[in-house]
């Protein structure tokens, strides 16, 4: 494995990304954010998820970006959108990638998220996002984002379903990529009904069942699984993502 840090890939002083390589020339890239209510958090948080991806065949860039309080909606999903362009445009450069697949952990899971039904965001750098190979959404929250509601005013502890929420999207673009939706058994306040909300949703418009993989990760609060290895010493998370990713191709 070969880890590459640091690589900016926009402007901004937050957008820099980490590579993680496999040995082997031939590969799919996963491009993850990670978490922390879009305030905290850094792409060094689940190394020891990309490091197991990228032992087992699957790099991953995972991508730093604008963050409460120096950014505002919608700057972090527009880098984001950037991360994924750079990743298209620039994974040719260190081997053969065979599939580009996103997704992200809590808050890096809804920018994931809007970056999937919201078509205008990589539709800027000329990507549909039915480009994806496939999607893992791990315990997003499909409604307006609480940091966003805070950033308004309003009571984070709301409910909202408008134009910076995924589930507003749902069926405005049809995505033909299978999905993964983690949420964890004892989850934060609402986001597991919220999550049954989103799977719901999609059933009502139509997405195709047997491209959506839906997991209950029982016994587990809010993505402490990132940090879990199950008893052949495999990171949980990284194995369930890999799983998603081999039957896929």
């Amino acid at each position: 494995m070969k880890i590459i840090r640091d690589i900016a890939y926009d402007r901004f002083d937050a957008c820099k990304l980490d590579l993680y390589l496999p040995e082997n020339d031939e590969f799919s890239l996963l491009v993850f954010f990670h978490g922390g209510g879009l305030e905290f958090g850094d792409k060094m948080d689940e190394t020891c998820v990309h490091q197991d991806l990228a032992n087992h065949g699957i790099a991953v860039a995972t991508a730093n970006y604008r963050k409460y309080p120096d950014a505002r909606y919608p700057e972090f999903i527009e880098d984001a959108a950037s991360a994924v362009n750079w990743a298209f445009n620039n994974i040719k450069h260190y081997g053969n990638c065979k599939n580009i697949y996103l997704g992200g952990s809590s808050a890096g899971a809804y920018l994931a998220m809007m970056l999937c039904f919201d078509k205008k965001y990589l539709g800027r750098h000329g990507i549909d996002p039915n480009d994806i190979a496939g999607y893992i959404f791990d315990a997003a929250q499909p409604t307006t984002h609480f940091r966003i509601l805070k950033e308004r005013g309003m009571d984070m502890r709301k409910v909202i379903i408008d134009d910076s929420a995924p589930l507003y999207h749902v069926g405005d673009n049809p995505i033909r990529s299978p999905m993964m939706i983690l949420v964890a058994e004892y989850d934060m306040p609402n986001r597991l009904e919220q999550t049954c909300l989103l799977y719901s949703t999609l059933r009502i418009f139509g997405y195709d069942e047997k491209k959506i993989i839906f997991r209950l990760m029982k016994g587990y609060r809010h993505i402490e699984y990132i940090h879990a290895f199950n008893a052949n010493g495999n990171n949980v998370l990284a194995e369930i993502i890999l799983d998603f990713i081999k039957n896929l191709e």
